[in-house]
């Protein structure tokens, strides 16, 4: 979350500004590892997925205040699908037990 934030005040973090299909893959790359690293942390997606859309949205709001940068909703978007996507491939982790779907109760 801090790396993100110190890019995204930045108004030209990378030197090099990426047009809007790259820009939104930069998006969902960046939020699919913050949703995995948040997966394996909580061992819920749902959690991992809330947390980071949560941020993602104040971090947007953040943007919007930052020179030269942007704020938009097809950003979080893209944020929400690397998170999801992130947050769905987190294995889950030792020791937790495994789901179950209530049938078997």
């Amino acid at each position: 979350m801090a790396v993100i934030w110190v890019l995204s005040s930045s108004s030209d973090p990378l030197s090099v500004p990426l047009p809007h299909p790259l820009d939104w893959a930069g998006h969902a790359l960046e939020y699919l590892a913050l949703g995995f690293a948040l997966g394996r942390a909580t061992g819920r997606p749902g959690v991992a997925l809330g947390l980071a859309a949560w941020f993602g949205a104040v971090d947007e709001v953040h943007q919007a205040f930052v020179a030269g940068r942007d704020a938009g909703i097809q950003d979080w978007l893209a944020d929400l699908l690397g998170a999801w996507l992130g947050s769905r491939l987190a294995p889950r982790r030792a020791g937790s037990p495994p789901r179950t779907s209530g049938a078997d109760s």
